[in-house]
């Protein structure tokens, strides 16, 4: 009794956040479903290959979409041959721990309500919910956004290396890391790191550029032995995933009526598609995909006892013939793919319009959460764009990180879960600016 006394439950942020923890061990518990659902085989047959020493098959069968990442927290799950329910429980854990770690960073810059409102809102954030019952990297990837943000604000708030010097280390392992589980933050990363160095080497104040630069190499040195795995798998440099082609593929998709959204290779039906709709489909892009399917090497890596093995888009040969037809696209119909970056917003956001998917109400549940958040994050520019040089360098840092990393997913099919990922540096962006610049008098003079 007297050790507890001694703990101060405000103060204690794993103490604090406990109760979300068992909310959520319970909510997957009830929700969750014993099938696999989406691209769960996918990852866990990833996990299966790192336990036999490989992680893609050699060329001409190189499936690359997916980062190393989360299929290496699966692995010991995978190698006990222990029942999914343990990988989905973990969820529960790292979806505690991003919670906590947004409250320690709120901590470092902003007053004591503001932390606690913002972190508790992040708990229960409603479309983190969707994917926290499935083997799937976005509650993952959630929760390495958080300790990146803890480790960036105080490493740029401390003027002493060698204490400072942990928390670089810290942040650029999370982002390495972070990049090694969702391929698009290593293209982030990779814009990054040239801006950054660039700027350090010309900038007369380069402090902050110079640890910047100094984050970002060690974040770029993790992601390097996968880097260096796949050039030797492909003989191409930077190659994060195979899945850029056939994202901007569809993305590029020149014909009314779709707005970008992704579809598998051989179309079929789908329980949430407007039936006959998988027709419409086959005669817009039927003749794309028998085009990759005349490559000699698109057909060795895919057709075995003449049918199609999987889909057609995994792999690094259809990957670089999808890029090729998208550009095409893309030169002839600029506007047309245009308008599917906006209406990738929308998909992002709340998840409309989507090509010949059947209406639900559920979409009109979106409205009120990201449309808040919406609302927020374009007040929060104004203040922002005229303040730039006023705030503070780390959270520039997080927001340069965060609009590039959006900027990006527009290039690509999106959906949801792309935006639940960057939530956390959004709320702590809207808090700041909410608290320096917002003043309410609810007394009426």
């Amino acid at each position: 009794m007297k050790v507890l006394k001694k703990i101060k439950v405000d103060t204690n942020a794993f103490l604090l956040f406990t109760p979300f923890l068992f909310m959520y061990i319970l909510y997957i518990l009830i929700a969750s479903s014993p099938e696999s659902f989406g691209d769960e085989p996918r990852y866990l047959n990833y996990a299966h290959h790192l336990i036999h020493g490989y992680y893609s098959a050699p060329y001409p069968y190189i499936d690359l979409g997916n980062g190393p990442g989360y299929p290496l927290i699966l692995t010991p799950f995978v190698a006990l041959s222990l029942p999914l329910i343990y990988s989905k429980l973990l969820n529960a854990v790292f979806y505690y721990l991003s919670v906590v770690f947004l409250y320690k960073a709120l901590q470092q810059i902003l007053p004591r309500r503001f932390p606690l409102i913002f972190s508790i809102i992040w708990a229960l954030y409603p479309y983190t919910f969707e994917q926290m019952t499935h083997a799937l990297p976005e509650v993952f990837a959630s929760t390495l956004i958080p300790p990146f943000i803890f480790f960036v604000i105080t490493a740029f708030k401390i003027d002493n290396f060698k204490k400072e010097r942990n928390y670089l280390i810290g942040a650029g392992l999370t982002f390495g890391y972070l990049a090694l589980t969702k391929p698009i933050f290593g293209y982030v990363l990779t814009f990054m790191l040239i801006i950054c160095v660039m700027l350090w080497t010309t900038s007369k104040n380069n402090f902050n550029y110079k640890k910047a630069s100094i984050l970002l190499i060690i974040s770029f040195l993790t992601t390097a032995p996968y880097l260096i795995y796949t050039y030797n798998l492909t003989g191409k440099m930077f190659y994060w995933s195979s899945f850029g082609g056939n994202n901007l593929y569809w993305m590029s998709t020149p014909y009314e009526g779709e707005y970008g959204n992704y579809y598998r290779f051989p179309f079929v039906s789908s329980w949430d598609r407007i039936p006959g709709s998988e027709k419409t489909v086959k005669l817009h892009h039927q003749e794309d995909f028998e085009e990759l399917l005349k490559d000699s090497e698109v057909r060795k890596a895919n057709i075995i006892n003449g049918e199609i093995q999987g889909d057609l888009s995994n792999g690094t040969v259809q990957d670089d013939l999808l890029k090729k037809i998208a550009i095409q696209n893309i030169k002839s119909h600029p506007l047309k793919f245009l308008e599917n970056c906006i209406s990738n917003v929308g998909r992002m956001l709340f998840n409309y319009p989507a090509s010949f998917v059947l209406q639900k109400p559920s979409t009109l549940l979106r409205l009120p959460v990201n449309g808040t958040l919406l609302v927020l994050t374009i007040f929060c520019l104004i203040p922002t764009i005229i303040n730039w040089k006023k705030l503070m360098f780390s959270l520039r840092f997080l927001l340069i990180f965060t609009f590039v990393y959006l900027g990006g997913s527009l290039l690509g099919s999106a959906g949801p879960r792309m935006f639940t990922v960057i939530v956390p540096i959004l709320l702590i962006w809207i808090a700041y600016v909410s608290e320096k610049t917002v003043k309410i008098n609810l007394n009426i003079k």
